[in-house]
């Protein structure tokens, strides 16, 4: 009985053994056939219209009506207009960017906002990156300003009209001091005005600003604090305001932010941000980004990357040229 329940014993433990080196056959057998499943599956192509190349390629903007499709950070414009390089009050910066576009509505919100930025004597504002012709992702830069209804305003008001080649090179004042994580020495009322004129305008959704400038203009008095609703902290932000606007009326497919919280924003919101807030990512010259794409496109920006277009010659300091046809 003992040398029989030892055969057993032992035949069971070569069953088991024998079970083990099958199952593990097995797994090897199905992970070569997933591994090789795998090889053969072909990735998904991306489409041109959800990578900054093919939008930072375009000339210039589509023919038709102005339409703003998609979200900020995901979305292009139809028919975008350029805002002239100087006008009443403002001068646009950093032109060999081409990046002066955006719908309609910016371009004439940011015209008023010139002549009311001259009607208070504040100096001449710096208008910086809008949008590209066709919207659409940029190759460097912004993730948002897509869809013509985003603009850079440097913050910065000391500099005299200057001509267009003056302006390719100038430096953003910053003014957050991050030890602190407050204003400058620098900061002035006409910073602060400045910012008030564009977020009084009722075109304008939010602006986002340093929390330390939020800090700043919280602690101001002001006759209407309404305003203040509009002003977001974020990140970097340190040298310029970022305006953006609503959904404008003709654009079914844009996609409105979320409503602002209720008050002036000037509470336990704005003081986390003052805990955690970081300067912006600064890149040394001829550094070149990896192309960015936009996975969540919305396919109707398929048809604005290739519908025939106006692009724009080179304009002289004296007076515009004429456009020309492109794609």
């Amino acid at each position: 009985m003992g040398n029989l329940a030892g055969i057993r014993a032992f035949g069971g433990r070569a069953f088991k053994a024998i079970a083990c080196v099958g199952l593990v056959a097995a797994l090897l057998a199905a992970g070569d056939a997933d591994a090789k499943s795998r090889k053969k599956k072909k990735p998904v192509p991306i489409p041109a219209y959800a990578t900054s190349v093919a939008w930072g390629a375009v000339a210039g903007p589509s023919l038709g009506a102005s339409r703003s499709i998609g979200g900020y950070a995901a979305g292009c414009i139809a028919g975008a207009r350029a805002l002239p390089p100087e006008g009443v009050g403002y001068q646009v910066i950093r032109l060999s960017r081409q990046r002066n576009y955006g719908h309609p509505v910016l371009v004439d919100m940011l015209r008023d906002f010139g002549q009311r930025v001259a009607h208070a004597g504040l100096g001449t504002a710096l208008v910086g990156d809008m949008g590209q012709a066709r919207g659409g992702p940029m190759p460097s830069g912004h993730a948002s300003h897509q869809i013509g209804l985003d603009a850079d305003v440097w913050l910065r008001l000391d500099l005299p009209p200057m001509g267009r080649a003056g302006r390719e090179r100038l430096d953003e004042v910053k003014y957050v001091d991050y030890d602190r994580m407050r204003v400058t020495a620098d900061w002035s009322d006409r910073q602060a005005r400045m910012i008030q004129i564009a977020a009084s305008d009722p075109r304008v959704a939010r602006i986002f600003v340093n929390p330390a400038i939020k800090l700043a203009m919280c602690q101001r008095s002001w006759s209407d604090r309404g305003f203040l609703n509009k002003l977001r902290p974020w990140h970097g932000h340190d040298g310029h305001m970022h305006i953006r606007l609503n959904c404008p009326a003709g654009s079914p497919l844009c996609e409105q932010q979320a409503e602002q919280p209720d008050g002036d924003g000037c509470g336990d919101e704005l003081m986390s941000w003052l805990d955690s807030a970081s300067p912006a990512i600064e890149h040394p010259p001829g550094y070149k980004p990896e192309p960015r794409v936009v996975r969540k496109m919305p396919a109707a920006c398929a048809p604005v990357l290739n519908a025939a277009g106006t692009r724009m010659a080179s304009l002289p300091e004296s007076g515009a040229a004429p456009a020309k046809t492109a794609r």
